[in-house]
């Protein structure tokens, strides 16, 4: 399985809350892709929904960053939670699964720009 890094919009990617349309936080921006560079998979988590989501999601495309999932888990995590439904446990959750959760509230954008992109995509990768 790869890493997963679930990414929040408003105040992470981009400068502001909803529903200003801030400037882009290059530096976290850069970072994502150099993530997504390195194997991981992308969830945009954000609140945002309809036209809002439309918006944020072509400035997102337009910074370059490409995402596996929005609002919904990366087909990975999807395919893993059908083969356990097959072998009958249960998965009837909304939860969005993640190795790290990438949002302004979570006071953490310091702490994932320091993350050493390269060993922490390559240790989930053997995994």
């Amino acid at each position: 399985m790869s890493f997963i890094l679930a990414i929040d919009y408003d105040a992470t990617l981009f400068e502001g809350t909803w529903p200003e349309k801030g400037k882009p936080m290059q530096e976290i921006i850069d970072r994502v892709k150099e993530f997504k560079a390195h194997g991981a998979e992308l969830v945009l988590w954000t609140c945002r929904e309809g036209i809002s989501l439309a918006e944020a999601t072509e400035r997102c495309a337009k910074a370059g960053i490409e995402f596996d999932a929005i609002n919904d888990n990366v087909p990975s995590q999807l395919e893993w939670m059908k083969e356990r439904a097959e072998q009958g446990e249960i998965f009837a959750t909304r939860k969005i699964f993640a190795d790290f959760y990438l949002d302004d509230r979570a006071k953490n954008l310091d702490i994932f720009l320091n993350i050493n992109v390269k060993e922490t995509c390559d240790a989930y990768k053997n995994r």
